[in-house]
Formats: structure tokens, sequence, C-alpha cells
């Protein structure tokens, strides 16, 4: 048994197919073939069902998959260590963002941290922040900004933000000369809103359980300079954190009653190897949370 025959053995199992997995492999399927078949005559059984249409593991191979799964894992934890140990010249920060706070608060400090460390990749990806809990869980990312009181065991957050969400309205709407409005009014008007999985769509069925009464969502996009166009033009009201819309001049935030206050934190998974060029952006994020 061997590493390459584990990767084989890993990929068909994870796409219940030995064609999808010569594909990502880059390999000829008969040489994927002859690798598993080698691989079960070692072991003494066979590793999966072939007479569906979708090949599926056998119970033992759903027990060797757990043991291949975590070998792999950890050889591709250390090369990524010892690709790191030559002083940072290699790395990714893969980080999960809300299109709000990927906006207008992690752009500067992206280009500030890429300057400090110009051979270290950073890859975002644009969710909302359930979305971002569950890739963090399922380690398809490295980092990500959630709401901190979401997070469940093993995960570690580091707290950065809190942030009123407000109400956003053209300045000619009767709202823009309130302090702020309640739940039932917000219900009562046309909302332009990002699509589910956003925090800002999880206050607007709050509003709705709490008035008993139905959204009217008359335009979804996750697109922030979008949403802020139609607003402005009076299609619509919407809702954006403070800082989204702090020198727009032609959008006017009004607070809810009682108010909403998001605090945000970077989370990652604690019992997950987290990578030197992580520690740096984690490190260089604190320090600029100090300064």
């Amino acid at each position: 048994m061997d590493i390459r025959q584990l990767e084989f053995f890993a990929e068909v199992a994870r796409h219940k197919s030995f064609t999808r997995a010569a594909e990502q492999l880059l390999v000829a399927q008969p040489a994927i073939s002859k690798s598993i078949k080698k691989l079960e005559e070692e072991v003494g059984l066979i590793l999966f069902n072939r007479s569906e249409r979708k090949v599926s593991l056998t119970a033992e191979g759903e027990a060797l998959l757990k043991h291949a799964e975590s070998i792999l894992d950890q050889l591709a934890h250390a090369k990524a260590e010892m690709e790191e140990l030559s002083g940072l010249k290699k790395g990714e920060v893969r980080i999960g963002l809300p299109s709000m706070v990927g906006s207008y608060y992690f752009p500067g400090l992206i280009i500030d941290f890429k300057k400090k460390y110009p051979d270290l990749q950073i890859t975002v990806y644009e969710q909302g922040t359930v979305k971002i809990r569950q890739m963090l869980i399922d380690g398809e990312i490295d980092m990500g900004v959630v709401l901190e009181e979401d997070v469940e065991d093993g995960v570690e957050v580091l707290p950065f933000l809190k942030e009123e969400m407000v109400v956003c309205v053209p300045d000619s709407h009767p709202f823009a000369g309130r302090s702020a409005v309640s739940y039932e009014e917000l219900t009562q008007e046309s909302l332009v809103l990002f699509k589910e999985g956003y925090f800002q769509r999880e206050i607007t069925a709050r509003a709705s359980r709490m008035s008993g009464l139905p959204l009217n969502v008359t335009f979804e996009t996750n697109q922030i300079s979008l949403i802020k166009s139609l607003v402005a033009k009076q299609l619509g009201v919407t809702l954006f954190l403070r800082m989204v819309i702090v020198d727009d001049t032609h959008l006017v935030p009004v607070s809810l009653d009682p108010p909403v206050y998001l605090k945000l934190g970077v989370a990652w998974n604690k019992n997950a190897y987290l990578s030197k060029a992580n520690q740096a952006f984690l490190s260089f994020m604190m320090d600029r949370m100090d300064s």
C-alpha cells in the first residue's frame, strides 16, 4: 500500500466514479483501475461495489477511507509546513467574507498585507455568514468571517468588528427624517435584499415573524452597488451595515427599534492545521486592530 494508491482510492470514493477520478487526477482510467485492483489484492478485501451505475464503497472501503483521508491530510500538512519554513515564500490564505464586510473593511487590510507578504496568495470566497460557517467546518476555507454568537465547538474566533445594521432609504423617503423605525414598519416596505443565506435576510425574516406580516421582496441581488442604485431610485429600501453608506450622500441610515448590532469575528477550525500564511494574516490583523 503506497500514497499513490491511497490518492487514487480516495478520489474514486469522492467522485463515485473511476472516470471522473481519472479526469480529476489527469491519469488514464486503466491506471486507476489497475491501482485499485492491486490495493484490494494487497488488503484482501473488496473496497468498491461495481455492479451499480455509480461505484460505491463497501463497508470495508468505508473503513479504509477514514484512514486514507487522515494519512493524505497529514501528508499535505507536512508538505505545506516544509514549504513555509523557507520564510513565508509560499502559501495561501483562503478566507470567506460576507459581501458588506469584504467590500468595506477588508480591502485596505488585504492591500497592506500583500505589501508586507508579496509572495503569499489570498483567495477570497464571498458568501453569507451561514455558508461561510459551513465551508469552515467542511475544510473548504481556512478562515471566515462569522457572527460571534454562531460559532460552534471546535471553532476559534477572533472578534474584530461591532457594527449596527440599519435601514437604508433614499433621502426623499418618509423614514429619512426618523431616528428609528419598527420591525412592523419595515415589513410594510418594498425590500431590495441580498439572496438567502445572508444575515440581512435573517433580520427581515425576524421582522416578519414579529409583525405577523409577509415580506415584500421586490428585488434580490448580492451586488451592493446595484442595491444602492435601486434604493436611490426608490424601488425599495434595504438593510446595510452603517459603514457601507457612511459616505453615500443619496442614502440615509435609520436605526431599527430595537437596534441590531452585528458582532463579527474571524473564525478558524482549531482542530485543523492553520498554516504559517494564515497565522501571519491573523497576526497582521490583530496588530492592525491594536494600532
